[in-house]
C-alpha cells in the first residue's frame, strides 16, 4: 500500500479521499489555488502545497506543476477526484513517465471510453446495447441536420467529449436544430476543448441507470449494481438512489453483465460507471436500455453505492491502483436496504437554478441524521471559479421509503445562511407524489418545476420572529441580566416600535408592542399575533402563540436575518430606511447580470431595436451558458460590456432608452 498520495482536486472529494487514506494510515498531500488557500480539504491533508491563482487553466489543471509537487512533497501516486484531470489520458501518461501511480484506469482505458462517438462503436463491438443515431466524424451542420431529420424529433444533441451535463441540447423541432447546435458545440469547446457532437434519438420517457463497475489489473472485473439517477435538471443530476425502483432481478443481471463486459472489452482497472439510458414508456424491460457512455473515474454519487454493499469505494481504489487484486468476488457483493443522495447546490431555484455566490456567514448540516460529504464550513466562500456545491447528503434505510423519509428529514434539518441554495427545492422533490411512489423519469423535474420551486406564504410567526430579531428583541426569557428584564419597558405606556424588512422582493413595516417581559403584541397585515417566547440559545427559539408551543432557528448575518422553520429557510433583509428606494428605477430598461460569469455572446448594439424576450447575452458560469434576453419592446440606448468580459453579479450589461409617452 502507499505511504503517500498526493490529491489532484478540491472540496468535498479532496475530503473525501483523505478520510479513507487516513483511516489506512496513508499520508496525504493536497494542492490549492489562490482561492482555496484556506479550504476545508487543505486544513485536513498532513501537507498542502500552492498551485496557482484562482482559474483551473493556471491551478487544478497544471500537469507540471503537479508532478513537480509530487516530486518534492515524495508522494508516490496521485487521486485525480473527477472533474478537473480525472479523465485526462495526457495526465496518466505524464505521471507514468515521471514513475508516479495514477490512482484509476490506463490511459489506453480513459482514451477508449473518452469520446462518446468511438466509445459506442466500441460498445456494439463488445455486444452492449447502444441509442439509435450518428456517431460519426462529419461534423459539417448541414449534414448533423440532416441526419437529425432522419433519426426523427425529438433528438439529443450531445458533446461527445467530457459528461455532467454540458454540451447538450434537446431539439424538439427542426427549425430550432441549427441554433442548438451552435449552443451546444460551444459548451464543449469551452469544457473540454472539442466541440464535436452526436446526435441521438430522444426517448420521450427514459430513465438514467448506471452500473458501477471495478477492475483490477489481474484481469477481473465485478459490478457494484445500480444506481438510478433519473431525477435531473438540464441534464445534471439532482437526487441519486440505490437500487433503482421498480428494477427487475433479470434486467439488473443483463445490465450488470453488459457493464462488466463493456469494462473487460478495455481491460479496466479502477473505479468506473457505465451510464445506461432506459426507455421505460412500458416499464422496466432487461430488452429496452441502452449503452450511454462510461465514466472512467470515480462518480460524485458513489456513496449510494458504498451505502447499499458496505464496501468503502475509494479504498478498493488504493488498493487496486497498488497492484492487489479486487476485494471481493462478484458472489461476495449484494444489496443491503436503501439508499438516497441529495446534491446541496448554492444556487438560486426560483432564478432558473443559477449558480449562486456568498460566504457562508451560517451552515449547519445534518451530520446526526446523515452522512455529509462536504468541502466547506461555516464562514468559508462559494466562489465564481469553481462547482458550487455546498454538500453531498447521504441517507441510507432499510426500504426506499424509510431512507426518503430519512432524506427529507435531514433537508429540513439542514440550514445556510449567506448563500442562497437549492435545499427547499430538494425537499419539495422529496414530497414529490410520483417520486415518492418511485415513478420517475428524467423529464419529472422539467414537467414540475413550477410547483417545484413554488414560494408558499411566509407564516405569520415566522414574520413576527424576523421583527424581533430585528429589533433586538430575542432575548432569553429565563436569563439572569437583569438588563433583559427592561428590554422593551415603557414608564407611561406600551413599547412600540417598528421593524422595516425586506423579504420576497417586497418592503414590510412590522410593529411591535411589549405586553411584558418576552411577551409581544405583533401586528401584522392588519392581524395581531400575540407571542411569548419561553427559551433563547443557542440559535434556538422557542414560543407560544396562544396556546400553541413551536420552535425556530435563527442566523443573523449582518444586514441579513435568516428564519430556519418547519424545514424551510426564510431570508429577511434589515431595510436602509435612508438610501431611498431605487427599485422602480427604470427596472425594466436594464438588463443586469443574474450571476458572476463570462460574457460568452454578445449580440447587442447601441441603437437596435428589439422585441421583448430577444436573446441579446450568453453569459457562461460554471462552465453551463445562460441566455440573457430583452425585458421589453425597445431601442438599446447603451452597451457596456464586451465579449470576453468577465462580469460580476448585479453589472449593468445594456441599457434600453427611455419610454416616451404616446401626445395626447
Amino acid at each position: 500500500m502507499f505511504k503517500k498520495i498526493l490529491i489532484a482536486n478540491r472540496g468535498e472529494i479532496a475530503c473525501r479521499v483523505i478520510e479513507t487514506a487516513r483511516r489506512l494510515g496513508i499520508r496525504t498531500v493536497a494542492v490549492y489555488s489562490d482561492a482555496d488557500a484556506n479550504s476545508k480539504h487543505v486544513a485536513l491533508a498532513d501537507e498542502a502545497w500552492r498551485l496557482g491563482p484562482a482559474p483551473v487553466a493556471e491551478s487544478y489543471l497544471k500537469v507540471e506543476r503537479i508532478i513537480e509537487i509530487c516530486r518534492l512533497s515524495k508522494a508516490e501516486a496521485v487521486h485525480p477526484g473527477y472533474g478537473f484531470l480525472s479523465e485526462n489520458p495526457g495526465f496518466v501518461d505524464a505521471l507514468t513517465a515521471a514513475g508516479i501511480t495514477f490512482i484509476g484506469p490506463s490511459a489506453d482505458a480513459i482514451r477508449a471510453m473518452g469520446l462518446k462517438d468511438a466509445a459506442k462503436a466500441l460498445m456494439q463491438k463488445a455486444g452492449v446495447p447502444v441509442v439509435p443515431g450518428y456517431h460519426g466524424e462529419t461534423q459539417d451542420p448541414a449534414f448533423l441536420k440532416a441526419r437529425a431529420d432522419e433519426i426523427g424529433y425529438p433528438v439529443l444533441i450531445k458533446a461527445r467529449a467530457g459528461g455532467g451535463g454540458k454540451g447538450m441540447r434537446r431539439v424538439d423541432d427542426p427549425i430550432d436544430f441549427l441554433a442548438a447546435l451552435e449552443g451546444a458545440q460551444r459548451e464543449g469547446q469551452a469544457s473540454f476543448g472539442d466541440p464535436c457532437v452526436l446526435i441521438e434519438k430522444y426517448l420521450t420517457k427514459p430513465r438514467h441507470i448506471e452500473i458501477q463497475v471495478f477492475g483490477d489489473s489481474h484481469g477481473n472485473a465485478v459490478h457494484l449494481f445500480e444506481r438510478d439517477c433519473s431525477l435531473q435538471r438540464r441534464h445534471q443530476k439532482v437526487i441519486e438512489e440505490a437500487p433503482a425502483p421498480g428494477m427487475p432481478e433479470a434486467m439488473r443481471a443483463a445490465m450488470g453483465a453488459a457493464a462488466v463486459r463493456a469494462a473487460k472489452a478495455i481491460n479496466y482497472s479502477g473505479a468506473g460507471t457505465i451510464e445506461f439510458i432506459a426507455d421505460v414508456s412500458d416499464g422496466l424491460s432487461e430488452d429496452r436500455f441502452y449503452f450511454m457512455e462510461m465514466n472512467t473515474r470515480l462518480q460524485v454519487e458513489h456513496p449510494v453505492t458504498e451505502a447499499i454493499t458496505g464496501q468503502d469505494l475509494v479504498e478498493w481504489q488504493l488498493k487496486v491502483a497498488s497492484g492487489e487484486r479486487l476485494p471481493l468476488t462478484q458472489d461476495q457483493l449484494s444489496i443491503n436496504g436503501w439508499a438516497f443522495e441529495a446534491r446541496l447546490y448554492a444556487e438560486d431555484a426560483a432564478k432558473g437554478f443559477l449558480p449562486a455566490t456568498g460566504t457562508l456567514d451560517h451552515l449547519r448540516l445534518p451530520g446526526h441524521i446523515a452522512r455529509v460529504d462536504s468541502g466547506v464550513r461555516q464562514g468559508d466562500t462559494i466562489t465564481p471559479y469553481y462547482d458550487p456545491m455546498i454538500a453531498k447528503i447521504i441517507v441510507h434505510g432499510p426500504d426506499r421509503k424509510t431512507a426518503l423519509a430519512r432524506l427529507l428529514a435531514a433537508l429540513e434539518a439542514t440550514e445556510v445562511a449567506g448563500s442562497v441554495t437549492n435545499a427547499t427545492f430538494l425537499a419539495a422533490l422529496c414530497r414529490h407524489e410520483g417520486f415518492a411512489a418511485g415513478d420517475v423519469d428524467t423529464g419529472l423535474i422539467g414537467r414540475d418545476q413550477d410547483a417545484l420551486i413554488a414560494q408558499g406564504e411566509t407564516p405569520p410567526t415566522v414574520m413576527a420572529l424576523a421583527a424581533l430579531a430585528s429589533l433586538g428583541l430575542l432575548r432569553p426569557a429565563e436569563g439572569t441580566d437583569p438588563w433583559d428584564r427592561l428590554i422593551g419597558w415603557r414608564g407611561w405606556s406600551a413599547s412600540r416600535q417598528f421593524a422595516v424588512l425586506d423579504h420576497k422582493g417586497a418592503r414590510h413595516e412590522i410593529e411591535a408592542r411589549s405586553l411584558g417581559r418576552s411577551r409581544f403584541a405583533v401586528h401584522l397585515a392588519g392581524d395581531v399575533l400575540e407571542i411569548e417566547l419561553t427559551h433563547v440559545g443557542d440559535g434556538e427559539i422557542r414560543f407560544d402563540t396562544g396556546g400553541h408551543r413551536d420552535k425556530a432557528r435563527l442566523a443573523e448575518t449582518g444586514q441579513g436575518i435568516s428564519v430556519f422553520y418547519a424545514g424551510e429557510a426564510f431570508e429577511f433583509v434589515r431595510a436602509d430606511v435612508l438610501s431611498g428606494d431605487d427599485e422602480g428605477d427604470a427596472a425594466g430598461d436594464k438588463l443586469v447580470a443574474p450571476m458572476p460569469g463570462l460574457v460568452k455572446v454578445l449580440t447587442a448594439e447601441k441603437g437596435m431595436a428589439v422585441t421583448r424576450g430577444q436573446p441579446l447575452v450568453i453569459l457562461e458560469a460554471m462552465k453551463m451558458e445562460h441566455t440573457l434576453t430583452a425585458p421589453r419592446d425597445g431601442v438599446i440606448a447603451d452597451v457596456f460590456v464586451a465579449a470576453g468580459e468577465q462580469v460580476t453579479d448585479g453589472t449593468l450589461l445594456l441599457a434600453l432608452a427611455e419610454e416616451t409617452a404616446d401626445a395626447a
